[in-house]
């Protein structure tokens, strides 16, 4: 994947074929050493294609994969029904969260 994510980082930033090294020198100045088996599989297989065409094929593709779209509505169902539990899911945090400061008792450096 960080192979993939360096080539269209150089493809938007105008270099239409990137090559390995290219590639690699993107990922070594974040501090990643590029696997060069990935490297050169991902490099023939994308040669002379346009980055445009194969993000609207994978978009093609990806409409077909189930996203869940329920969890979004099992998730509303609660929220309708009792609309008092976030209120004291609140309440509950900001004791915690004084409790904790009143547990430390001394400075950092006594």
């Amino acid at each position: 994947m960080k192979h993939l994510a360096a080539y269209l980082l150089l493809g938007v930033g105008g270099n239409e074929s990137p090559s390995a090294k290219d590639i690699k020198n993107v990922l070594s100045s974040v501090g990643i050493e590029a696997d060069d088996d990935r490297l050169n599989q991902l490099t023939s297989e994308l040669k002379g294609k346009d980055m445009n065409e194969l993000i609207n094929e994978g978009l093609g593709k990806l409409a077909s994969v189930p996203s869940g779209g329920a969890a979004p509505a099992a998730a509303a169902a609660p929220a309708a029904g009792g609309a008092a539990a976030p209120a004291e899911e609140k309440k509950e945090e900001k004791k915690e969260e004084s409790e904790s400061d009143e547990d430390m008792g001394m400075g950092l450096f006594d």
